[in-house]
Protein backbone atom coordinates (compact mmCIF):
# COMPACT_ATOMS: atom_id res chain seq x y z
CA UNK A 1 0.00 0.00 0.00
CA UNK A 2 1.31 3.42 -0.84
CA UNK A 3 1.14 6.22 1.68
CA UNK A 4 0.42 9.90 1.24
CA UNK A 5 1.41 12.66 3.62
CA UNK A 6 -1.42 14.93 4.79
CA UNK A 7 -1.95 17.54 7.48
CA UNK A 8 -4.82 17.15 9.95
CA UNK A 9 -6.11 19.15 12.87
CA UNK A 10 -7.08 17.43 16.11
CA UNK A 11 -8.29 18.81 19.42
CA UNK A 12 -5.35 19.06 21.83
CA UNK A 13 -6.87 16.46 24.14
CA UNK A 14 -7.11 13.89 21.34
CA UNK A 15 -3.54 14.53 20.20
CA UNK A 16 -2.36 14.08 23.78
CA UNK A 17 -4.11 10.68 23.95
CA UNK A 18 -2.52 9.61 20.66
CA UNK A 19 0.95 10.67 21.80
CA UNK A 20 0.42 8.83 25.09
CA UNK A 21 -0.48 5.66 23.15
CA UNK A 22 2.76 6.00 21.18
CA UNK A 23 4.80 6.67 24.31
CA UNK A 24 3.22 3.65 26.06
CA UNK A 25 3.95 1.40 23.09
CA UNK A 26 0.30 0.89 22.13
CA UNK A 27 1.01 2.48 18.73
CA UNK A 28 4.12 2.64 16.59
CA UNK A 29 3.58 6.27 15.64
CA UNK A 30 1.00 9.02 15.49
CA UNK A 31 0.42 8.16 11.83
CA UNK A 32 0.06 4.47 12.68
CA UNK A 33 -2.48 5.22 15.39
CA UNK A 34 -4.56 7.39 13.09
CA UNK A 35 -4.33 4.84 10.25
CA UNK A 36 -5.69 2.15 12.61
CA UNK A 37 -8.51 4.47 13.70
CA UNK A 38 -9.45 5.15 10.07
CA UNK A 39 -9.36 1.41 9.26
CA UNK A 40 -11.58 0.66 12.28
CA UNK A 41 -14.07 3.33 11.20
CA UNK A 42 -14.13 1.93 7.65
CA UNK A 43 -14.85 -1.58 9.01
CA UNK A 44 -17.67 -0.26 11.20
CA UNK A 45 -19.22 1.62 8.28
CA UNK A 46 -18.91 -1.45 6.05
CA UNK A 47 -20.58 -3.64 8.68
CA UNK A 48 -23.28 -1.02 9.17
CA UNK A 49 -24.00 -1.01 5.44
CA UNK A 50 -24.12 -4.82 5.41
CA UNK A 51 -26.56 -4.90 8.35
CA UNK A 52 -28.75 -2.26 6.72
CA UNK A 53 -28.79 -4.25 3.47
CA UNK A 54 -29.64 -7.50 5.26
CA UNK A 55 -32.42 -5.75 7.18
CA UNK A 56 -33.85 -4.35 3.93
CA UNK A 57 -33.77 -7.80 2.34
CA UNK A 58 -34.93 -9.93 5.28
CA UNK A 59 -36.49 -7.59 7.81
CA UNK A 60 -35.53 -6.94 11.40
CA UNK A 61 -34.28 -10.03 13.26
CA UNK A 62 -36.75 -11.50 15.75
CA UNK A 63 -36.15 -11.33 19.49
CA UNK A 64 -35.42 -15.07 19.42
CA UNK A 65 -32.82 -14.65 16.65
CA UNK A 66 -31.12 -11.79 18.53
CA UNK A 67 -31.00 -13.84 21.74
CA UNK A 68 -29.46 -16.76 19.83
CA UNK A 69 -26.83 -14.46 18.29
CA UNK A 70 -25.94 -13.02 21.71
CA UNK A 71 -25.46 -16.54 23.12
CA UNK A 72 -23.31 -17.66 20.19
CA UNK A 73 -21.19 -14.52 20.25
CA UNK A 74 -20.75 -14.71 24.03
CA UNK A 75 -19.38 -18.26 23.69
CA UNK A 76 -16.86 -17.12 21.09
CA UNK A 77 -15.72 -14.17 23.22
CA UNK A 78 -15.22 -16.30 26.32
Amino acid sequence: MTAAKIAITLPSEQLALVKLAVRDGRADSVSGYIARAVARQAREESLGALLADLTRQHGTPSRKARAWARRVLAKRAG
